[in-house]
């Protein structure tokens, strides 16, 4: 990861257009699924991010052949020469634990170490195991690694205990090549879940009730490749969106599915911003001071969790006080020391957050510790007095494509120092 850092002047209005690209979080599970098809698949607007780069490593290993084009990335996995990942690679990125369902699907068998760790907290692969285990999969874990087979996957009724994305994606791709019907009870709704439906049915398999949290998969014997064009970040354009409220600016975002964003724009227009939607575009603008709210984060369609350090920058300017509970990762208050540094007066009581609004936060040396958190800092240094350096920024290019060119373009003064 890069030790660079960004060099920001703050209290510039930032206007204009800004596109959001390709999501980073939709675009991982469905290189995962090229797996599950020999031939050539073609993936449009996937973003250029080190996580998916890592991802693409982790197919490489395994024997697929990856490369850009103009338009996308192809991926073709007619030959996967392996079926176990070089720890090294696992240990980069959470997401490499994705293609347990379709190595399984392939190939039968699979071997990785645990996933790399997470800065905001543990992100356990029970969910994983057991709903691969409802499908005839037999789990050994020893070492740190987990090693999967099945001489035969079969259809089965699993239910999950909390809903998990991962786990949820992995049991669906594991599920449309085994024999019957799989049915997931308490499955995830993220966008990203029906963006990774929508590829499959594509490919050939019967996946319906992506959104809703009852999943259902008939199995097929076989998958063809295909074309498909990953949905827009709905994170990245709510970090945009925000930026818009913090600078008192006026910025359309450009390539976003409006729905996907309803929390964010409700709780935009309670804090006072207006809010226009379009088709596939959202302008947001702000006058006034900013009020106060309260914010709880819940899974898919409520406030996400992946959005709560950016919106804790924003509230920090609020004109009166806000509570924020985090209610999905133990750890995910490691922005609020750097935040305080810049004269945000948060406090802490275990999952909630007390923000008292500031009329100004202070430009300051500050360091990201995660990707959020990085996005949060910077977006308060954006409209912070002076200038902010800002540290670590490799944790943004985890999730943010060409993030200081899109800023510069509608006035943002910034500027990348090399590690």
């Amino acid at each position: 990861m890069t030790m660079d850092r960004y060099v920001i002047t703050g209290k510039q209005r930032l206007e204009g257009k800004i596109r959001t690209s390709g999501a980073k979080n939709a675009s991982l599970p469905l290189l995962a699924a090229t797996l599950l098809a020999s031939g050539r698949s073609n993936l449009l607007e996937i973003p250029h991010l080190a996580d998916i780069e890592h991802m693409i490593e982790v197919l490489q290993y395994l024997g697929a052949e990856v490369a850009f084009n103009k338009e996308g990335l192809i991926v073709d996995s007619s030959n996967l020469k392996c079926w176990e990942v070089d720890e090294n690679l696992m240990r980069q990125m959470r997401a490499s634990n994705l293609i347990l369902g379709p190595m399984l699907a392939r190939n039968g068998r699979v071997r990785i170490s645990r996933p790399g760790g997470c800065a905001i907290g543990s992100r356990p692969m029970d969910q994983h195991i057991k709903g691969l285990q409802e499908l005839g999969v037999k789990v050994k874990e020893r070492h740190g690694y987990i090693e999967a087979w099945a001489d035969e996957l079969r259809g089965a009724d699993v239910y999950f205990d909390v809903p998990s994305v991962g786990a949820t994606e992995n049991v669906m791709m594991a599920a449309v090549l085994a024999k019957g019907t799989t049915l997931i009870h308490n499955a995830a709704r993220e966008p990203e879940i029906v963006d990774l439906q929508n590829f499959l049915n594509k490919m050939g398999a019967k996946v319906r009730g992506a959104g809703m949290d009852i999943l259902r998969i008939d199995g097929v014997t076989q998958l063809k490749p295909t074309e498909h064009t990953v949905i827009p970040d709905r994170i990245e354009a709510g970090t945009h969106m925000i930026a818009a409220v913090m600078t008192q600016g006026d910025i359309e975002v450009e390539n976003v599915i409006p729905e996907h964003l309803e929390p964010v724009i409700a709780k935009l227009r309670q804090i006072g911003a207006k809010v226009q939607i379009g088709d596939d575009a959202v302008r947001v603008r702000r006058t006034g001071r900013i009020k106060g709210v309260d914010c709880k984060t819940m899974p898919y369609p409520g406030f996400p969790t992946d959005m709560q350090p950016q919106f804790m920058a924003l509230l920090a300017m609020a004109e009166e006080t806000s509570v924020i509970t985090e209610t999905i990762f133990e750890n995910r208050f490691q922005h609020v020391d750097e935040l305080r540094r810049m004269g945000a007066q948060i406090t802490i009581e275990g999952r909630t957050a007390i923000i008292r609004g500031v009329e100004n936060l202070e430009g300051a040396f500050v360091e990201a510790t995660d990707l959020r958190a990085g996005a949060a800092l910077f977006l308060a240094a954006l409209a912070a007095e002076d200038a902010t350096v800002l540290e670590k920024v490799g944790h943004i290019d985890r999730g943010y494509e060409n993030l200081e060119e899109k800023y510069r373009q509608i006035g943002a003064k910034l500027t990348r120092v090399k590690s």
